[in-house]
């Protein structure tokens, strides 16, 4: 099974301090045993070490690029795959949607991909399966 993985449960992974490591350390432990594929995008990428570098120094980017980068399959968004994401922001019109958040939807319901591992509660709303589940 293929499982999509987002900015939050990266940060959460390297973050020690963060409220939601536990959960994601046991989360990515039960992904990799089971032998899930775990996909994302270039775009959560990009957001995932702009995040790690400011919050947690590139000690942990360094980990990041060279323990978690190399066990991913990575979608790369294209021109039409961006106006689609950036399209969905205006036509929802909330301002704590982000680009990358309706980039990586979009390419969930590409891929049809049912389950992501994130603490971001929009998958949710968009009708995705939470993994771990939390309230």
């Amino acid at each position: 099974m293929t499982v999509f993985v987002d900015t939050s449960a990266f940060l959460a992974l390297l973050d020690g301090d963060d409220v939601n490591h536990p959960a994601a350390v046991a989360c990515f432990r039960d992904l990799r045993t089971e032998g899930s594929r775990l996909r994302t995008t270039n775009y959560v990428l990009v957001e995932t070490t702009a995040l790690i570098q400011a919050r947690l120094g590139i000690a942990a980017l360094r980990a990041f690029r060279e323990s978690y980068q190399p066990l991913l399959d990575v979608t790369w968004m294209g021109e039409t795959d961006h106006e689609r994401a950036f399209a969905a922001i205006l036509v929802v019109g909330r301002r704590r949607l982000s680009l990358v958040d309706c980039a990586s939807f979009d390419c969930m319901r590409g891929l049809g991909l049912l389950r992501a591992f994130t603490f971001d509660r929009h998958f949710t709303e968009q009708g995705f399966e939470r993994i771990p589940y939390s309230r």
